[in-house]
């Protein structure tokens, strides 16, 4: 499982995030979109929590949702160092199929993971389940890896990222026909004994167009608010490299809430 062999290295890979500036677009978005309070939070595909604590800091009761156990654990130790395990419950779960205790106001799901999402019937069932559990007039904020990242960025290109203990090299194939983009993963980590272990792994990514992310959403039974290639707010296209996306969770009288 890609997650679980990337778990040691992820951070060390994303240390150029600022998630600092991220959660003040998040919470500008709110603060001009969002229909009433903001206190319960879910982040979905949480990794090894960077987002979920930065919102913890901030006063948000956070639930963090991943499928790999290993970046779960990476992210209770860092919940645990700084004291804020109180303001979170974790919960190892797929994005298709996860469930929670009651509803929430605001979902995040940060660094693509909803690419990660390559059938377009995987991401239905996701952003079904976001609807289900976000409250009405709910905000649903993420970010998808737009055209310019997959041809750009990703393409048939390599890396390698290396740090004192461990070297991760990153193969990609991208297919325009399908939209979809294939990573070979390879993790070389030094044990205690200072052997190196090797790891592979192959995970997929597919590109959505703005069109059929748009769709999605309002088959989910979400009202499109906006989207955004940056922090500033700059209208996105599919060309660009990231694109943030809001949208709120609109749900008529008769429809049950997830813990009615």
């Amino acid at each position: 499982m890609i997650y679980g062999m990337l778990a040691p290295v992820y951070d060390e890979v994303n240390k150029d995030i600022d998630y600092s500036a991220w959660a003040d677009f998040i919470e500008e978005i709110v603060k001009k979109e969002g229909r009433g309070k903001t206190e319960l939070v879910l982040d979905l595909g949480c990794g090894t929590g960077s987002m979920t604590l930065e919102l913890a800091k901030r006063g948000y009761d956070m639930t963090g949702v991943d499928y790999s156990p290993e970046m779960l654990d990476t992210a209770r130790e860092r919940a645990d160092r700084e004291g804020l395990s109180d303001k979170m419950l974790w919960l190892c779960q797929d994005m298709r199929e996860f469930e929670l205790y009651g509803t929430v106001e605001l979902a995040v799901s940060c660094l693509d993971s909803i690419n990660h999402l390559t059938a377009p019937a995987d991401l239905a069932e996701c952003l079904s389940l976001v609807h289900n559990y976000l409250s009405p007039d709910g905000l649903f904020i993420f970010d998808v890896n737009g055209k310019g990242k997959f041809e750009r960025i990703y393409g048939n290109s390599s890396y390698v990222f290396e740090n004192e203990n461990s070297m991760l090299v990153w193969q990609n194939y991208y297919n325009e026909k399908t939209k979809i983009c294939d990573f070979y993963i390879t993790v070389f980590e030094e044990d205690e004994d200072g052997k190196y272990l090797r790891s592979d792994e192959v995970q997929s990514e597919r590109m959505y167009s703005l069109r059929a992310l748009k769709r999605q959403l309002s088959d989910a039974g979400f009202e499109f608010i906006g989207a955004y290639s940056d922090f500033d707010f700059t209208t996105a296209t599919d060309d660009d490299e990231r694109i943030y996306i809001a949208a709120r969770c609109k749900k008529n009288n008769t429809m049950e809430n997830a813990n009615g």
